[in-house]
């Protein structure tokens, strides 16, 4: 929001307490509201065939971020919204945030970020989260270990030490597969960082070298046992790491990204009925159904992100009865408990309020 705007939404607020002067600028222009933050989008990069960076102006102004972080981002497809995470591909602290998609094929959001939204486009912005990020102080000897698209929260963490930590890049390891030369995301420019600042860049391409195994890496980097690693890829590759680190390392040395939510626990959920206190919205909910999707189903509009339990921008507080956590099991039942709707079901009749 530029200056005219903020002198706008100070007059504004002088005639419309106590209700928030967002509530009212954000009708007359989207990309005003902090209720509903928006980002435009001002540039597109196409990184290859299948993959484009979003340049995005956020309109409440820079967002904090940490590199490694994912952002949500919703997009209006055929009349609805759709919501989806992406990792941040820019450094922190400008004024533009970068999101580079890949198109799956037959998603239903994916493509239509990477191969048709204009330049003009408005999304709306879930705050950043996740934990998939670099400690401080940086660790010696780093490894990245990264798959296709995997490669984007990796990015920003290389591009943030290429500027301010660049000695932490010597002697590190970046280990980054993908079908073809052609088809690596960011393969020109983690070339020219390779060269510029001593990372090791090891580009394995599956198409004729076959897909990364645990004795393929232990060929490539001998002492990866002896390195904090960062991991994002493919299910499959993520999962064969993890049971290599935990045979053969330290698997408090693996850090890794998935870009899916877990499978749900088994667990014999029972359902029940929802009741949305601020919505007034009542449905029944199966066990295994979040009460998200429900509310949704019956007409509530409720907030939401990420989908998978990591953005907290869908919590609402408990009021009565209990739900049941799917990624874990686990039964809350605390009044002013704060839920996570995207991936709670109903454990019984339950009241949240949102």
């Amino acid at each position: 929001m530029g200056t005219f705007g903020r002198r706008v939404q100070t007059a504004v607020g002088w005639f419309t307490t106590p209700l928030l002067p967002t509530d009212f600028l954000g009708t007359l222009n989207p990309m005003w509201s902090t209720r509903e933050p928006r980002a435009r989008v001002v540039g597109l990069r196409r990184e290859t065939a299948d993959t484009t960076t979003l340049l995005l102006r956020p309109g409440a102004g820079p967002v904090a971020h940490r590199p490694g972080q994912f952002i949500g981002l919703g997009v209006q497809v055929a009349g609805v919204w759709h919501w989806r995470t992406y990792s941040i591909t820019s450094r922190p602290g400008g004024e533009l945030l970068e999101v580079t998609v890949t198109a799956v094929p037959g998603g239903a959001v994916s493509p239509v970020l990477a191969h048709g939204t204009p330049v003009g486009t408005v999304l709306r912005l879930a705050p950043p989260a996740g934990e998939f990020v670099l400690p401080e102080p940086t660790p010696e000897k780093l490894l990245f270990v990264t798959a296709g698209s995997g490669i984007t929260p990796v990015m920003g963490m290389l591009r943030e030490l290429a500027a301010t930590n660049p000695r932490a890049l010597a002697g590190s390891v970046l280990v980054h597969c993908d079908r073809t030369p052609a088809d690596l995301v960011f393969g020109l420019e983690l070339r020219a960082l390779a060269a510029s600042t001593g990372l090791r860049l090891v580009e394995r391409h599956t198409a004729r070298e076959g897909r990364l195994t645990p004795d393929a890496l232990t060929d490539e980097v001998p002492d990866w046992a002896a390195r904090q690693t960062w991991a994002c890829g493919p299910g499959g590759l993520l999962d064969d790491l993890a049971a290599h680190w935990d045979r053969a390392g330290d698997v408090g040395a693996l850090h890794i990204e998935r870009f899916r939510p877990p499978t749900p626990v088994d667990g014999e959920g029972t359902g029940g009925r929802v009741r949305f206190t601020s919505s007034a919205v009542e449905t029944d909910a199966g066990p295994d159904t979040p009460v998200l999707v429900a509310g949704e189903a019956a007409g509530a509009l409720l907030p939401n992100g990420c989908r998978m339990g990591i953005c907290h921008t869908c919590v609402g507080r408990l009021r009565t009865g209990a739900v049941r956590n799917l990624h874990t099991g686990e039964v809350h039942d605390t009044p002013g408990e704060p839920v996570r709707t995207c991936v709670s079901a109903a454990a019984g009749d339950v009241e949240i309020e949102l």
